[in-house]
């Protein structure tokens, strides 16, 4: 009798815990920037934007057939907090900036416009909350002041 109770334990008990996370969404969550200098990255001047547009898109692992996507935008400290629904362990998923409401910084940053977020409960991941990269927009120019503050950081190719 003491068998079969500890055999329904160790097989009940885990799809119980399992199944608690099953309706929970995931919260995505991250920064969107203005690369003010166009180095490539932020540096302790760079600004964040408030009222960006971002999309989570995920996509089939082997077609690369658009499964999901869902967009969110910015708070006025160019944070967003997008909700995702059911697991996506299948799928590829990116978040990637979409538009920005500056005139002068609307172009997307080559290789930072976009971030991979992995969306599963399945990877030993318990929280779902999911922090994801920064990602962002560049400057049409880069502002004043930005050589003095690339030499901090010696990306100056004259050095």
């Amino acid at each position: 009798m003491s068998r079969l109770i500890l055999l329904l334990a160790l097989c009940v008990l885990p799809a119980l815990v399992s199944a608690r996370f099953v309706g929970n969404p995931f919260l995505v969550r991250g920064k969107v920037y203005c690369d003010t200098c166009c180095a490539g990255f932020e540096t302790d001047k760079t600004p964040y934007i408030a009222g960006a547009t971002v999309r989570i898109e995920c996509k089939d692992r082997k077609t690369e057939d658009l499964k999901y996507s869902i967009e969110g935008v910015t708070s006025s400290a160019g944070i967003y907090n997008i909700e995702v629904s059911g697991d996506r362990g299948d799928d590829v998923c990116d978040v990637k900036v979409v538009s920005s409401p500056q005139s002068d910084c609307a172009t997307p940053s080559s290789g930072r416009d976009r971030a991979r977020v992995i969306l599963t409960r399945y990877n030993g991941i318990v929280p779902d909350i999911r922090n994801v990269n920064s990602i962002g927009f560049q400057r049409n120019e880069p502002m004043a002041g930005c050589t003095e503050l690339l030499k901090k950081y010696m990306v100056d190719e004259d050095e």
